[in-house]
């Protein structure tokens, strides 16, 4: 971790953020350099009353479309910094819905070196059958969030459930940590339904704000750990990131009032969701579970859609935008660093440039202007009869959308129905 502290000042319509940062120089993007600021980040306000602004990931793949390849580099930068040697079993948990897909990232690249460790996610669906009732293990809060309430299940194989309990070592991935109150509810409410043999946390994020966050600076994370270790006791606490600092707010003079969308469920929907494998909902050691079915999904409703058979790569367009859902976001992903793959193949034979983006839909609102420069707003294909939302995305840039859904193909909303270049992939 570099010594020497940056500055930013970002005005947003509600006010203005402050901004003071440290570079990682543990980790090495293009050409040897750390990962900058602007690498990672943009600023845009939230429609919520609870926090007026919103840190915008450039590698997540979440609100800005970005190379899987990309994605990939941070996944494995992050997971790199995380040491040797840890107590094990080990326990990687992500954050929905923003952070599954991380998680899971963060997850594979660990097991070269942590083979058995096990992958969790948080989850704001209910699943609907009545016997996974029993299989929640225990909810959380988070608190600054459009949609608070998390869901964490337990596994209903007795000796993934037994590896989960005794876990020792618990890596909490997430875009980023603002405050670390979601830390602290999250290993609370774990040890609370029975993890009670941690001995580490590590907090793992892309960007970390909540270092000095009652101090108004960014030192030594030494200094500033305590800070969440002294409300996690018996717990020795670390943390991990590309980029760290803290933030100061203030509000804009009489600003406008806001009325944000009611996005806070963790109800099933009316629409069921599809059998895509264990990408993490419930505890799994293989986070690749279902993507080969999945994939061949993809090659099998392509040949309909480019109505030929049988499927050729060959036919491919250049411009192909792969789209997650919410959560469901993981298998998608791989799908298109596959499709990346075969279009850096093509590129290389026939001397001409393909592009693979990812990004995904989601339920949180967010205000035009700032990272956001486009927003399209939709019924969501859950049944919550919620709008969701996908920004940055003009379905007029790209050749094709595939888009992925865990529900039934004709749970997605006219809009996408309407358009000829969009391809639905559905369980």
């Amino acid at each position: 971790m570099s010594n020497e502290k940056y500055t930013a000042t970002i005005t947003l319509p509600r006010g203005t953020l402050d901004l003071t940062y440290q570079i990682n120089t543990a980790t090495k993007r293009i050409e040897d350099e750390s990962y900058q600021l602007e690498d990672l980040l943009g600023f845009a306000q939230r429609i919520n009353p609870k926090r007026a602004f919103l840190f915008v990931s450039k590698v997540l793949g979440r609100h800005i479309p970005v190379a899987p390849s990309t994605m990939r580099g941070a996944f494995t930068d992050l997971a790199d910094l995380v040491p040797n040697d840890l107590p094990e079993p080990i326990l990687v948990i992500g954050m929905a819905e923003t952070a599954v897909g991380l998680s899971a990232g963060v997850h594979q690249a660990l097991q070269t070196r942590y083979p058995n460790a096990l992958l969790l996610n948080s989850t704001r669906h209910a699943q609907h059958n009545d016997s996974d009732i029993d299989a929640l293990l225990t909810t959380f809060s988070e608190d600054h969030s459009h949609a608070s309430q998390h869901l964490i299940y337990q596994s209903k194989d007795t000796i993934t459930q037994a590896q989960l309990l005794a876990s020792k070592t618990l890596i909490m991935v997430d875009d980023e940590a603002s405050t670390g109150n979601t830390c602290v509810n999250v290993v609370t409410a774990l040890r609370n339904a029975g993890l009670t043999q941690l001995e580490q946390v590590h907090l793992t994020t892309l960007v970390d704000w909540s270092l000095a966050q009652n101090q108004g600076e960014a030192d030594a994370d030494d200094a500033v750990s305590d800070q969440v270790a002294k409300r996690l006791p018996n717990i020795d606490f670390y943390r991990h990131h590309l980029l760290s600092g803290a933030w100061t707010w203030t509000d804009a003079p009489n600003p406008e009032p806001i009325t944000m969308p009611s996005v806070d469920t963790t109800e099933a929907g009316s629409h069921a969701l599809g059998n895509t494998g264990n990408w993490g909902r419930f505890p799994t050691l293989n986070s690749k579970d279902g993507f080969d079915n999945y994939l061949a999904n993809f090659q099998t409703t392509f040949e309909l859609f480019n109505k030929q058979t049988p499927f050729d790569k060959a036919q491919l367009p250049k411009k192909i935008l792969v789209l997650g859902s919410n959560e469901f976001v993981w298998l998608p992903f791989l799908l298109a660093e596959w499709l990346e793959n075969q279009a850096i193949a093509q590129s290389q034979d026939s001397g001409t440039i393909s592009i693979v983006n990812f990004s995904a839909l989601t339920r949180s609102p967010i205000a035009i202007g700032g990272a956001i420069t486009t927003m399209l707003s939709f019924s969501d294909n859950y049944g919550l009869g919620m709008t969701n939302f996908a920004y940055n995305v003009d379905p007029n840039e790209w050749d094709l959308i595939v888009l992925c859904v865990e529900t039934s193909a004709d749970s997605v909303d006219d809009m996408w129905q309407g358009l000829d270049n969009v391809l639905v992939v559905s369980p």
